[in-house]
């Protein structure tokens, strides 16, 4: 059961091309008679000829050249995007980054929040492009949809700033909607890279406004919600390098702090750096375990080089991640965070290439009793079939599914993809259920991590890491999903969240190539218990 509160009205991608090629002066045919080089330069003619066909590459280098020039001004010129905010019943004249200019309104927003701490869970917003309109799913792990002719998101609704301790995101309006031209990468091409060398969703992930959840802090009560405006990236601690997304200058690392950056969002911690691109956008990572000894503010940092090793430091819960944020200046002319898990998506994309991705987040948190409906709509592939495996041993298939949850737990749901060809992909739908009756009596959360996640061969070591939360109760059981005994490893409960020591760890080895899908799980003495899947590929 959700609560709605309705405002109402009157009324990143592929890889960037290569240049194109310059229309040499000859046309297709080749210079004449062949250029210099098919015959001797005897005749004063001939000698002619060479002359004009080397006038013409040297036309044609110019030509080139002034194609780089152009597109390296382009680039200058800021975000493929165009912001814009606005209230219910509000227009807007925008013009796009290819000079197309565009009619968008606002007809109406909903956002719905949960039963349990009120915090917004979906925001709907309905909205007209060039007259023609549509309802966008405010962030949550949404992508750009097309409409008329232009692609268009929704980062941030008000509704989120109603409980927030922060205005992170710089909104002024009810709405906030960012337009590209249809066809149009997402972020500059070529431009920006994932920024941790791990598997798409290896661990787990909060991101796109979800409220916190991982380190049990998703919870009953009236209470202000930490929406998680970045992108968190859970990985194993110490194992994961993070790189720099894109080409910047270092403002900070660690405490050391580059000059002239007051009033920005830069703001140093021990576990923190912060870089600046050249179109103004702020780029934080965050809760590293070690910081690169070759970082230093006022130094360049090319995209793909290494900024750190992924940890849990700071203010991070007790969980390994990196927490990844881009700030920029909104239509509000305040600093806010530029929602970045498209351009998240576009580069895993640009350097993977995966035929498919399963997406089954965000998570969802209810009173026992109550309904879900889980949802994998938001994968990636062609001619998918969807199959579910749930925690009670049932199974079912269909993108969405609803399920009713009557005893309390962290629950971890399988999804799995199938495309034409038989490739898969898994992801795991997380359900966080609350006793109505002793809402007090938090059920435990857990998380779960291996490393490496990529060229992962028979025989090859496979370090799990595992940390529950909200108890110290009892121990945390693997099981490998390959036929192996059960190994069993206790965390230390999130007790001291920055505890070096804080998760379990243990190593395995597969014998066999396939696809792998790990169970852990930890109950408190109460009953209710946590579980984590993990997914692994063993290639051969």
């Amino acid at each position: 059961m959700v609560k709605k509160f309705t405002v109402r009205s009157n009324l990143c991608q592929e890889p960037s091309p290569p240049l194109p090629a310059a229309p040499l002066p000859w046309g297709e045919g080749g210079p004449p008679d062949g250029g210099p080089g098919e015959a001797s330069v005897a005749s004063g003619t001939e000698f002619l000829i060479g002359l004009r066909w080397f006038a013409r590459v040297l036309l044609a280098a110019a030509f080139i050249l002034v194609l780089r020039a152009d597109r390296k001004q382009f680039a200058a010129e800021g975000p493929l995007f165009r912001p814009v905010e606005l209230n219910v019943g509000d227009s807007q004249d925008v013009e796009l980054s290819n000079g197309k200019k565009v009619k968008v309104k606002v007809l109406h927003l909903e956002e719905i929040r949960d039963e349990l701490c009120s915090a917004v869970r979906r925001a709907h917003v309905r909205v007209e492009v060039n007259g023609e309109s549509m309802t966008l799913t405010s962030a949550t792990y949404q992508l750009p949809v097309t409409i008329a002719g232009v692609q268009v998101d929704c980062p941030i609704t008000k509704g989120y700033l109603r409980d927030s301790e922060l205005n992170h995101w710089g909104l002024a309006k009810d709405v906030r909607l960012r337009l590209w031209p249809a066809g149009s990468p997402w972020i500059p091409l070529g431009a920006f890279v994932y920024p941790v060398r791990q598997r798409w969703f290896a661990s787990a992930t909060q991101m796109a406004n979800e409220p916190v959840f991982v380190d049990g802090g998703d919870i009953p009560g009236s209470r202000k919600i930490y929406y998680h405006y970045g992108l968190d990236i859970g990985g194993s601690e110490g194992n994961v390098e993070v790189v720099s997304a894109t080409d910047g200058l270092v403002v900070s690392a660690g405490l050391q702090v580059l000059p002239g950056h007051k009033d920005t969002p830069v703001d140093p911690r021990y576990d923190v750096v912060y870089a600046l691109d050249d179109q103004g956008w702020y780029y934080r990572y965050s809760h590293l375990k070690t910081i690169d000894a070759a970082l230093r503010p006022g130094q360049t940092v090319k995209m793909g080089q290494k900024i750190g090793v992924l940890g849990k430091e700071g203010g991070s819960g007790g969980w390994s991640h990196l927490h990844f944020d881009i700030y920029s200046r909104q239509p509000s002319g305040k600093w806010g965070i530029q929602e970045g898990y498209a351009f998240l998506w576009a580069s895993y994309h640009h350097q993977y290439a995966p035929k498919l991705l399963a997406v089954a987040r965000p998570h969802h948190l209810i009173w026992s009793g109550r309904k879900v409906l889980l949802d994998a709509s938001l994968s990636h592939g062609k001619g998918l079939r969807y199959q579910w495996a749930f925690t009670d041993g049932t199974t079912a298939s269909g993108a969405q599914v609803q399920r009713l949850y009557k005893r309390p737990g962290s629950y971890s749901e399988i999804l799995k993809i199938t495309d034409a060809d038989g490739n898969v992909s898994y992801d795991f739908a997380v359900v966080q259920v609350i006793d109505k009756e002793t809402p007090q009596q938090l059920p435990p959360t857990i998380h779960a991590n291996y490393s490496p996640t990529f060229e992962i061969k028979p025989g090859d070591p496979v370090t799990f890491k595992v940390r529950s939360f909200r108890t110290t109760d009892g121990n945390e059981t693997w099981d490998f999903g390959d036929g192996s005994p059960l190994v069993t490893v206790k965390s230390d409960g999130n007790v001291k969240p920055l505890a070096p020591e804080g998760y379990a760890v243990t190593v395995h080895r597969f014998k066999k190539a396939g696809h792998f899908v790990v169970r852990v799980e930890r109950s408190n003495k109460q009953g209710p218990k946590a579980v984590a899947h993990l997914h692994v590929l063993v290639g051969n």
